[in-house]
C-alpha cells in the first residue's frame, strides 16, 4: 500500500511531529495526488485539541488541500494526470439523500453521514488523514479544478476560507448596489473582503482596531472601523444589506445585527466554541436576519474556485515547513498570522 509522509498531533496538548501514514492505490472512480499545499484552519485547531469534542489520535488535520495529479482510475473521465487539484472539508457522503442530491453534501443525512477530509470513520472503517501530508487519493466526485491561473499555495486556503465566505456571499445576495459589512479580518475575512469586492458590493470591514486597515482597502474595502473606537457600531446602525461575521470569539452580537438595513441578514461563519448572545429586540426592530452558513457542496465549491480564477482572487499567506506547525497553531489562535498559513509539504522529513 502507498505510503505518504505526514505531520500529526498525538493528544489535545501535544506538539506536531513527523510520521508516516497509508494511502490507498486508486480505484476505478478514485483519484491519486500529490499534495504540495495545506492550509491551516483555525477549525484544524479547534479539532486537534479537542475543542470541538474528543478527537482521534494520532490525527492529521488539513482540508485546505492542493496539490497535482499523479494516478487516475480507469473510471474517471473529468480528472487526468497533470492536473491542479484540491480537496476542502470532505471527501465522502451517502450521494442518495434529499441534501446530497441537491448539490449539498456537507448536510449529508444519510448512513455514514458526511465524511470530512480528516477525524471521521470512512467507508473503509478507517479514521481519515487531512491534508498535512505528501498525497491523498480520494473519490473523483468529491475532488475540485483549481484554475492553472492560481497559484497552488495561494489556492489552497480557498477549499476552506474561499468557499465557506463565497457560498452565503453569493445566497444572500452580495453585489452591486449592495452594502456589505465583514466583521473581522483573519484567514477567512481577508478572503470574504476580495470575493464581495469582486461581486460588486461596497464593502466595509469591522474588526477591533485600525491595525489592518490597509490591507483592507488594499482587498477592496471601502471603509474600515474599529469597534474599539466608542460609539463605532451605533454610527454604523441601520446600515448594511449583509453582515458577515468571520469571528470564533463568543460575544454578544446584538449591536453587529442592529448595523442591519430593515430586512438585511447577520451570517456567522465563524462558528464560535461557546455561545454568543443575541437580544431579540434588535430583530423586531428591523425585521433583520440572523443566519449561519458552513462551507458549500462540491458544485458550488467548484463554482467559487472558477469565480476566483475570473478575477484572480486568491488567499494571502504566509508559507511555513512541517516543523513550524505546532507554533502556527499558537499564532493563528493569537491573530498573529497575515492571513492565512499555508504549509509546504516539500518541507516533510523522510522518515
Amino acid at each position: 500500500m502507498p505510503t505518504a509522509r505526514a505531520y500529526c498531533i498525538a493528544a489535545p496538548d501535544a506538539p506536531f511531529h513527523p510520521t508516516t501514514i497509508e494511502r490507498r492505490e486508486p480505484s476505478a472512480d478514485e483519484v491519486a495526488f500529490d499534495v504540495l499545499f495545506a492550509g491551516i484552519c483555525h477549525s484544524d485547531i479547534h479539532t486537534a485539541r479537542s475543542e470541538w469534542g474528543p478527537a482521534h489520535y494520532p490525527l492529521v488535520p488539513g482540508h485546505e488541500l492542493a496539490g497535482i495529479v499523479t494516478k487516475v482510475g480507469e473510471n474517471v473521465t473529468n480528472f487526468k494526470i497533470g492536473d491542479h487539484v484540491g480537496v476542502g472539508c470532505f471527501i465522502d457522503s451517502c450521494r442518495e439523500c434529499e441534501s446530497c442530491l441537491a448539490g449539498a453534501e456537507q448536510f449529508c443525512t444519510g448512513p455514514g453521514r458526511t465524511i470530512w477530509t480528516y477525524n471521521t470513520l470512512d467507508r473503509y472503517a478507517k479514521y481519515t488523514d487531512g491534508g498535512y501530508s505528501t498525497a491523498i487519493t480520494v473519490d473523483a466526485k468529491y475532488l475540485l479544478h483549481i484554475p492553472n491561473s492560481l497559484p497552488l499555495a495561494e489556492a489552497a486556503p480557498l477549499l476552506c476560507a474561499g468557499i465557506t465566505t463565497y457560498s452565503p456571499l453569493k445566497k444572500w445576495g452580495a453585489g452591486v448596489g449592495k452594502k456589505v459589512a465583514i466583521v473581522g479580518m483573519g484567514g477567512l475575512g481577508h478572503v470574504a473582503v476580495k470575493i464581495a469586492h469582486a461581486m460588486g458590493a461596497e464593502v466595509s470591514v469591522i474588526s477591533q482596531t485600525l491595525s489592518k486597515e490597509a490591507d483592507g482597502r488594499a482587498f477592496g474595502a471601502s471603509d474600515y472601523v474599529a469597534t474599539s473606537e466608542p460609539g463605532a457600531l451605533k454610527r454604523l446602525a441601520g446600515t448594511f444589506d449583509l453582515v458577515l461575521s468571520t469571528v470564533a470569539a463568543e460575544e454578544d452580537i446584538t449591536p453587529l445585527v442592529a448595523t442591519c438595513k430593515r430586512g438585511g441578514v447577520f451570517v456567522d461563519v465563524g462558528m464560535p466554541a461557546g455561545k454568543s448572545q443575541l437580544a431579540l429586540r434588535a430583530l423586531c426592530g428591523s425585521q433583520a436576519v440572523v443566519a449561519a452558513s458552513m462551507i458549500g457542496g462540491i458544485r458550488e465549491t467548484q463554482e467559487m474556485l472558477n469565480f476566483c480564477g475570473e478575477h484572480g482572487i486568491t488567499a494571502t499567506v504566509e508559507i511555513i515547513s512541517g516543523d513550524q506547525i505546532t507554533q502556527a497553531y499558537d499564532n493563528v489562535v493569537a491573530s498573529k498570522v497575515r492571513y492565512r498559513y499555508v504549509i509546504d509539504t516539500s518541507t516533510f522529513p523522510e522518515n
